[in-house]
């Protein structure tokens, strides 16, 4: 199994995707417990909900399961959001902090998993943001995500549609988070909060160096927004997904027609 996916395109926009992948090798499999076998943090059906809408963008997919090692935590093992409750590199519970091994994988094995899946899939995006931004000056990574909009042992009450998540303003022009903010306040039936409980990821932080021509923002959707239900068997739904599509849609031709404005450096 290849652990990254790369749709590679022309244009300034590259999409990345660290947490849709379902695949598990066979030893990770069988050392899950049941809870961990039902993969419940998977970003589901994300990589659809996104495929088509910007013309020219590339992807990046992590193809592997985040219970294999999260292509989205720091590969040193610290902690994103210290005194808050998180996952790390390699979960040993679910986001309701369920145990989810019935034997719970080692240093060495953590190591390794790190070589072959995690800086695998940032040696692709890296590759691709480097490639992008030799060609248009500025490469702007718009990391796809989504969770369940109500996670008790992660945040109290009801999440947002949209989560903006920039570190504050340091990984992006402040032009692009304005306007990301500002397409999302405006979407109808949709509510929208920037740098709230997920201000980005580790993906954001490292890729976005404003300075040097790398931009980065983090978008963490509801899962509300468009599957039947937040639960198993985690079903699209089509009529929430088309719906959805088209503020999507527009946020990512904004990015792409900001791209020439942002003064990257060739």
């Amino acid at each position: 199994m290849n652990p990254v996916e790369i749709t590679r395109g022309n244009g300034p926009v590259v999409l990345g995707l660290p947490h849709t992948g379902t695949w598990l090798p066979d030893d990770v499999r069988a050392r899950l417990n049941e809870c961990g076998r039902g993969l419940d943090d998977t970003d589901w059906h994300i990589h659809t909900l996104y495929e088509g809408l910007l013309p020219g963008a590339t992807t990046v997919r992590a193809t592997f399961h985040r219970y294999v090692i999260d292509a989205n935590r720091d590969p040193s093992g610290q902690s994103l959001y210290p005194g808050q409750n998180t996952t790390g590199l390699v979960p040993l519970t679910d986001f309701d902090g369920h145990p989810i091994w019935d034997i719970e994988p080692t240093p060495d094995e953590i190591e390794a998993r790190r070589v072959a899946y995690h800086a695998a899939y940032h040696a692709a995006l890296e590759a691709e943001m480097e490639r992008v931004r030799a060609e248009h000056g500025v490469a702007i990574l718009y990391d796809c995500h989504s969770i369940r909009s109500r996670v008790p042992f992660l945040f109290d009450g009801i999440l947002p549609d949209f989560n903006i998540g920039t570190n504050g303003g340091e990984t992006c022009d402040p032009a692009i988070e304005a306007a990301v903010r500002d397409i999302c306040a405006r979407a109808d039936g949709y509510s929208s909060v920037l740098n709230g409980r997920f201000k980005g990821g580790w993906t954001t932080r490292h890729y976005g160096r404003p300075h040097q021509g790398y931009h980065a923002i983090q978008m963490e959707l509801a899962q509300s927004t468009h599957l039947t239900a937040e639960a198993a068997p985690w079903t699209l739904d089509a009529a929430k997904a088309e719906a959805l599509r088209a503020p999507l849609a527009e946020i990512l031709k904004t990015l792409a027609d900001l791209a020439p404005t942002l003064g990257g450096k060739r």
